[in-house]
């Protein structure tokens, strides 16, 4: 038995941890930015492109539990060939918890760390590399307008922040080739230039809403 003068403590406790679960499974909420990652395909000058169809909804869904997504080659006058692939998901850790495992499945990759892409702002990019001495996978998370380097804490964070509040989406722009030497700088391949663009462009739509 709880002595009378406790009830109103016990009482907004119990307030308290009912909040996550009223906001979460009963009103389902979540921010929406009205942006469709779909139709911020971006245009690169010296670029031709044209859809990647190895993937499709049902595989997108499966993987990072989104049905928002657009994955397209794009490839430069000198023959270099880079694939973009853009999602968004409220299943953050569908993003960046290894997304070339799905994304570049059967490549033998060996992650750098986080590098720079130059530019206006200084973007932390995640890189690999292949191990046969070509190729390169790279990828940038996006999350309420913050770059996202260090993806473990970010989801602790975001977490503590969910138990009272909506849930907020994650972009990850994901780009591969093949060809990359092992030694380039990766801010002067045709991986960085598809890479920034793809992420100037969603910026310029999310500036729009």
């Amino acid at each position: 038995m709880i002595s009378s003068r406790y009830a109103p403590i016990v009482a907004l406790l119990l307030i308290l941890a009912l909040v996550p679960t009223i906001i979460h499974s009963y009103l389902q909420q979540k921010t929406d930015d009205e942006v469709i990652v779909s139709s911020t395909i971006p245009s690169i000058e010296g670029y031709t492109s044209e859809p990647f169809t190895r993937h499709n909804t049902e595989w997108v869904k499966t993987m990072f539990d989104s049905e928002d997504w657009f994955e397209r080659i794009y490839r430069a006058a000198d023959g270099k060939v880079i694939r973009l692939f853009v999602t968004r998901s409220y299943n953050h850790k569908r993003l960046y918890h290894h997304p070339e495992l799905g994304l570049s499945h059967g490549s033998d990759l060996k992650r750098e760390g986080v590098v720079m892409l130059k530019g206006e702002r200084q973007i932390p990019v995640h890189l690999l590399r292949n191990n046969n001495g070509r190729g390169l996978v790279a990828y940038v998370l996006l999350s309420d307008g913050k770059y996202i380097d260090r993806p473990v804490v970010h989801q602790i964070q975001e977490s503590l922040k969910q138990l009272v509040s909506a849930s907020r989406p994650m972009t990850i722009f994901y780009v591969s080739d093949t060809s990359s030497p092992a030694g380039v700088d990766f801010n002067q391949t045709s991986a960085a230039v598809v890479l920034g663009a793809a992420i100037d462009r969603f910026n310029s739509d999310i500036e729009k809403q």
